[in-house]
């Protein structure tokens, strides 16, 4: 039985972080607690949005989500206390926060639609509010110190300076195709982001189009999903491409690799946390595959 001068415990489900059960949300993501378990069938569960005014604790500072449709995260940094963000999703800051070219070691070498992107760092005392823009969902990902996650590029929104920040081929891709008609394809994209908290605990912000199901892959579980549907995952679960060749139109079945009438898709391997965004960009049927990063395959 509790004592009245105990803390009720509670691990949120979601950022796996010990919680005060009596409390509205959960202070290291903000994940709302009085939200009942709702898994699937299937095994995904949706992650909650956060509250509107919901307020996470990261060191010293605090973070406050506000809004719903498309939400902001308005800082409160410390002194001595800093995060490292896109250039691009910055929407307001006091003039007492210094804001900074990053200095970050791996440059950030990125474009948007065609744009550059810096990156910048914000160090307190102040206030500074970033929003990217585009309806979603805010998704905060408390690190541990040494724990990694793997993030799909141009979700990043911002971390905590002691969040290490490394940019890694992807190693997904297949090439349509020959000789000078030769393209290759990126249905991952060709990088995605490895961060790493640094020394003591970091906090990880991602924006995800529409809404998230986040899903546990036990040891050796695979599962098939949209390239660009995945949003993060546990270092631990591992990927490939996987192929699948559906019959033909004419009854009959193509078991060659390189057929036109096709479903890519990713493979993704347990043991690990991996998410998925309920938006995502439709593959389009193309030419021949010629080749792959590796891939396994299936006709139906």
């Amino acid at each position: 039985m509790t004592s009245p001068t105990q803390v009720p415990a509670y691990i949120c489900r979601f950022c796996r972080q010990p919680s005060d059960a009596s409390a509205p949300s959960c202070p290291s993501c903000g994940a709302p607690l009085d939200v009942r378990s709702m898994v699937s069938r299937s095994g995904w569960e949706q992650q909650p949005a956060i509250k509107d005014m919901a307020r996470i604790q990261f060191g010293q500072s605090t973070l406050q989500i506000e809004g719903t449709q498309v939400p902001v995260a308005d800082f409160n940094l410390k002194g001595g206390e800093w995060i490292y963000f896109s250039h691009h999703v910055l929407l307001w800051a006091d003039s007492s926060t210094n804001l900074t070219n990053s200095s970050l070691a791996g440059a950030w070498s990125r474009t948007l639609a065609g744009m550059p992107l810096i990156m910048v760092e914000a160090r307190g005392p102040g206030h500074v509010a970033l929003s990217d823009d585009h309806a979603g969902d805010v998704i905060a990902l408390p690190l541990q110190p040494g724990q990694q996650m793997w993030a799909r590029e141009h979700r990043f929104l911002a971390a905590t300076g002691n969040v290490a920040y490394q940019a890694e081929n992807t190693n997904v891709w297949f090439v349509t195709g020959t000789g000078d008609d030769r393209e290759t394809h990126y249905p991952l994209g060709m990088y995605g982001d490895r961060f790493t908290a640094q020394g003591s605990p970091g906090l990880l912000l991602l924006h995800s189009p529409g809404d998230t199901f986040v899903r546990d892959l036990a040891a050796g579980e695979t599962i098939l999903v949209q390239p660009s549907a995945l949003l993060y995952r546990d270092i631990s679960v591992t990927m490939h491409l996987h192929v699948e060749y559906p019959q033909s139109q004419q009854g009959m079945f193509s078991f060659h690799r390189n057929y036109s009438m096709r479903n890519v898709w990713l493979r993704l391997i347990g043991p690990g946390r991996i998410a998925v965004q309920s938006i995502f960009a439709r593959p389009e049927n193309s030419e021949f595959i010629s080749s792959t990063s590796g891939a396994t395959t299936q006709a139906w």
